[in-house]
């Protein structure tokens, strides 16, 4: 009799696992499994709707553990569980690979434009451009339209921080005349782009996957207006998923 006891016990703790009370998430990105390149599952993607699970390469991690503290006057969003994979289309690529970066600021204070699109998403020495203070943007030519599924961006993943007034926009010509905005979490519109809706962030590894579904253009370009560390505005790497127009 004690035995089955013990047997029911053990059952019913099993049991609650997936849905007892643990920790609470506190508004810090969850930590991810440290890798370098896509986990090798086994299985091909998933297709779901046309669409399939699009692997994103991610740097290594620079800081262990998560943010104790929101930072005052932020609005972190909250994320449980791990971030939903980038489903797209068959044959969705990084079409910014090595595609020509401009900037607001023409004389970046560490670094070079060009390490924006060079595939190197490490958050050290070298693979980074700061530019001054201020709203500051980059911009990055395609070449050429495409149809666009995601924007994934790292400014700096070295240490917890948060980057004040993100916007995305994706547009038809180089001086924005008319443009998408997929993103933006300047909630008072301090940076005169509009008042947005997006929760901030905290950077990580992971780099800020922005999903764009399908929005068709050009020229991308992300605005930032200093974090929570300083006053300074940083690119690390910026991925545009898209795929090629079909001719008619």
């Amino acid at each position: 009799m004690r035995r089955m006891v013990l047997m029911m016990t053990i059952a019913a703790a099993t049991a609650c696992v997936p849905s007892c009370g643990g920790d609470e998430d506190n508004g810090a990105p969850e930590r991810k499994r440290q890798q370098t390149r896509p986990a090798a599952t086994g299985e091909a993607p998933t297709a779901s709707n046309g669409l399939v699970k699009i692997e994103l390469v991610l740097p290594q991690p620079r800081f262990a553990g998560t943010p104790k503290n929101i930072p005052p006057g932020t609005t972190v969003e909250v994320r449980k569980g791990p971030r939903p994979p980038l489903m797209a289309p068959e044959g969705t690529t990084n079409v910014a690979l090595g595609k020509p970066v401009t900037a607001s600021d023409d004389e970046p204070i560490i670094g070079e434009v060009s390490v924006i699109t060079d595939g190197d998403k490490e958050a050290v020495e070298g693979s980074y451009v700061e530019f001054g203070p201020g709203t500051q943007y980059v911009q990055i030519d395609l070449g050429k339209t495409y149809e666009i599924h995601a924007v994934v961006v790292w400014h700096y993943h070295g240490d917890p921080r948060v980057y004040r007034d993100v916007v995305v926009r994706v547009g038809d010509d180089p001086d924005f005349i008319t443009y998408q905005t997929i993103f933006n979490n300047d909630h008072d519109s301090s940076s005169g782009l509009g008042v947005g809706t997006d929760r901030e962030y905290f950077e990580t590894f992971e780099g800020k996957l922005i999903r764009a579904g399908g929005v068709r253009g050009r020229y991308v370009r992300l605005y930032s207006r200093g974090s929570t560390a300083d006053e300074m505005n940083h690119y690390t790497e910026v991925e545009v998923y898209g795929l090629g127009l079909r001719q008619e």
